[in-house]
């Protein structure tokens, strides 16, 4: 049984916990302490309008209602992040790559932290 994550403290510690970006998405995973299967998602106002968020949330919840299930990580939180490139996206693609994030998190690999880019008003000189 999986439960959503509505607290925005749930979605800060989150961040905290394992990366794997992919072109749709960012899947961010972290221990709950016992609290079983959980899931989030999160789209920003950059993606697009009202109606393009909402089609992609969509598309996320159905992508993670199939994937948890089976290959969710037990006691963890699960947080989708939305992407540029995610919603013109094929779904099976997407399914797939789900599949990986959540295998390379199984096996406690993420992305590194220092392919991030600064953000607009971080740049140092």
């Amino acid at each position: 049984m999986t439960s959503v994550l509505t607290k925005r403290a749930d979605f800060l510690a989150a961040n905290a916990g394992l990366r794997n970006a992919r072109a749709g998405f960012v899947l961010l995973t972290r221990p709950n302490d016992g609290q079983g299967i959980r899931y989030g998602i999160t789209v920003t106002k950059k993606i697009g309008n009202a109606v393009v968020r909402n089609r992609m949330k969509r598309r996320f919840r159905e992508l993670l209602r199939a994937a948890l299930p089976e290959q969710g990580l037990p006691d963890h939180d699960h947080v989708l992040i939305g992407r540029a490139g995610g919603i013109e996206r094929d779904f099976h693609l997407m399914a797939e790559e789900l599949s990986k994030a959540l295998g390379r998190a199984r096996e406690g690999r993420g992305d590194p932290a220092g392919g991030r880019r600064p953000r607009r008003g971080d740049r140092r000189k």
